[in-house]
């Protein structure tokens, strides 16, 4: 069971999913303006938040940019927007996972639960992991750094998790199902997901999908990371003493 807070102005909509989510055993609270979510979140403590996007009296996004400097709890975005540009932009500004309109609550309920999951994780005690390096590529998982040749790269919470994840098993073809699972802590969803992330992870690396360097998808087998033809270091995995 879960505390949620649904931040939707149409009242049929917001009548469905708060009924749903009570006969789903989750607590409810909504409301139906940017600046009442704000007011909430300030006052009592959720453990996710599903925003829609088109609020009467504020952008959704520019609310997601509000609640991230307050709050950390995961917010669900529900939109109807649906390409690539508008979905990166959201979850660059801090949304944990979208939605596209319509949706069942039992897909919303699967998606809260992968982000909760995701969160109690990132909550607990983690054994320090060593530093991973491939080519000019390092991750440091401890720190939640990663360097490219010496240059820090600015990434978002899931792009760094999605980066250590294949950067620790370099040259290792990892499916999208198993990068589903481990990294978004999902058993199914929608590929576009890993697109969207994989494609803004290749532009702060340098790269594109047509010509890549260090992440290489293989069509319908899945991703791998490696280090590129012209690298000069070597690949140290996790637990790998680098050269003396």
């Amino acid at each position: 069971m879960a505390s949620v807070l649904v931040v939707e102005d149409d009242q049929f909509v917001r009548s469905a999913l708060i009924r749903q989510l009570t006969d789903a055993s989750h607590t409810v609270r909504s409301v139906g303006t940017a600046l009442e979510a704000l007011r909430e979140v300030a006052h009592f403590r959720f453990d996710v938040v599903v925003l829609d996007l088109g609020l009467p009296d504020l952008d959704g996004s520019e609310a997601l940019k509000m609640l991230r400097g307050i709050t950390d709890v995961p917010v669900i975005v529900a939109t109807a927007r649906d390409d690539e540009t508008e979905i990166v932009r959201l979850l660059n500004a801090g949304a944990d996972d979208y939605l596209t309109k319509p949706f069942s609550v039992e897909h919303l309920s699967a998606r809260m639960a992968a982000v909760l999951r995701r969160a109690r994780a990132q909550g607990g005690e983690a054994a320090p992991s060593p530093v991973i390096r491939v080519g000019g590529l390092t991750v440091d998982p401890l720190r939640r750094q990663a360097d490219l040749d010496g240059v820090q790269l600015d990434l978002t919470r899931r792009e760094f998790d999605l980066l250590a994840f294949l950067a620790g098993r370099p040259g290792v073809v990892v499916p999208r199902r198993e990068l589903l699972a481990e990294v978004w802590q999902q058993s199914y969803g929608d590929d576009q997901t890993i697109d969207v992330h994989l494609s803004w992870l290749r532009r702060k690396l340098g790269e594109t999908a047509a010509r890549p360097r260090y992440l290489h998808t293989l069509r319908g087998v899945g991703v791998k990371l490696e280090p590129p033809a012209d690298a000069a270091g070597p690949v140290h995995a996790p637990g790998a003493e680098p050269p003396r």
